[in-house]
């Protein structure tokens, strides 16, 4: 383990090298990859460091046992049960950190919130959910762009299209995609009934064209107009772009944006997000191996979390236990990183049972 560790720190090291190199500190795209792979390696390398500092202290403290000193030695193994204890919790951090990760972890990504079922009350949702996404990807340091925007007859949106940028994206946001249900009395109910309403949250990782096994040549371009409200922009610009994969048959397509340039870039995200989809399906199917799924197949249908009002409770019905229930008003102020880490921890684990 500690030759592969030395490895990785040696590369972190290298990175970090590079990073003031005038090559690729010209060139962002460059900088912003070397940056991201840096930053990656930084908690293993961080992890390296202390549990090294521990095995050497254990050294120290096993010559010390060699002293006349009563006290000293006395001392020595005193601190070599505490250094035991540390060198026990640095091995199973290392373990949990050595993982194989998902590759597309580090992308960023682009998210798709729509309104569900539950009529006015469900655009309202949507809207809480971009309120709740905007605070998270704020408090990550993260930067967001919307692409674009439906509103709702009521407040709220029926869909929002948006870009979120900055380092460990897809791999943390991954597991907002699916159903999300809300259980409340909204404010348009004069009853004081309890109502039940979904959105639906889609997060699609930006691939490059290197990141999956697609040629352009295959790939047939149209551009069409876009349909549905916008005026003049819907009548006269033809700016809706729809890409076909020749060899899968495989569509996608795009009208979010008033420039086509945008909607080609979302259309190529999504093909890419399919083809990927369809790859590693073969793959796994080749392989024979079945995993149970800790997002869901991406079917719409899946319900992942239920925000409960009248109890002021989010369940996460993907997570076992008391650790699935978390505080409501915490979670749409944007503090899903609790919710988060739990999923993280439970995907880690049925990882290293893959290992095993």
């Amino acid at each position: 383990m500690l030759d592969k560790l030395k490895a990785i720190a040696d590369k972190y090291y290298h990175l970090e090298e590079r990073m003031s190199d005038p090559e690729v500190v010209t060139d962002i795209e460059k900088y912003k990859k070397v940056s991201k792979e840096y930053k990656g390696l930084q908690p293993i390398v961080e992890a390296y460091n202390g549990y090294q500092n521990v095995l050497d202290n254990l050294e120290s403290s096993a010559e010390m046992l060699k002293e006349d000193d009563p006290d000293m030695k006395e001392m020595a193994r005193a601190e070599i049960e505490t250094l035991k204890v540390q060198k026990e919790d640095y091995e199973e951090k290392i373990k949990v950190l050595l993982i194989p990760k998902d590759p597309e972890d580090t992308k960023d990504v682009i998210v798709e919130i729509r309104s569900g079922t539950g009529g006015d009350e469900a655009s309202i949702f949507a809207g809480d959910l971009y309120k709740m996404y905007s605070k998270y990807v704020s408090a990550q340091g993260w930067s967001m762009e919307t692409v674009s925007v439906t509103e709702g007859t009521v407040g709220g949106y029926s869909k929002l299209v948006l870009e979120v940028s900055g380092n460990d994206v897809y791999g943390k946001l991954k597991f907002e995609s699916g159903a999300h249900r809300v259980q409340r009395v909204p404010k348009t109910e004069s009853q004081g009934r309890l109502h039940t309403s979904a959105a639906t949250v889609a997060i699609i990782p930006k691939l490059e064209l290197e990141d999956v096994d697609v040629s352009m040549t295959d790939v047939r371009v149209d551009v069409y107009r876009a349909s549905g409200a916008g005026g003049q922009h819907v009548n006269k610009t033809e700016s809706a772009v729809r890409l076909t994969h020749n060899p899968t048959g495989i569509v996608s397509e795009s009208q979010d944006s008033r420039s086509q340039l945008k909607n080609r870039e979302i259309a190529f995200q999504r093909l890419c997000a399919k083809i990927a989809e369809k790859q590693k399906a073969d793959r796994e199917q080749s392989l024979a191996k079945k995993r149970k799924s800790l997002v869901g197949s991406g079917d719409r249908s899946d319900k992942i979390r239920t925000y409960n009002y009248p109890q002021n409770r989010v369940t996460d019905h993907r997570l076992e236990g008391a650790v699935k229930n978390f505080n409501l008003q915490a979670v749409v102020e944007g503090e899903i990183q609790p919710i988060i880490e739990a999923l993280q921890m439970y995907e880690n684990a049925e990882r290293l049972k893959s290992e095993e």
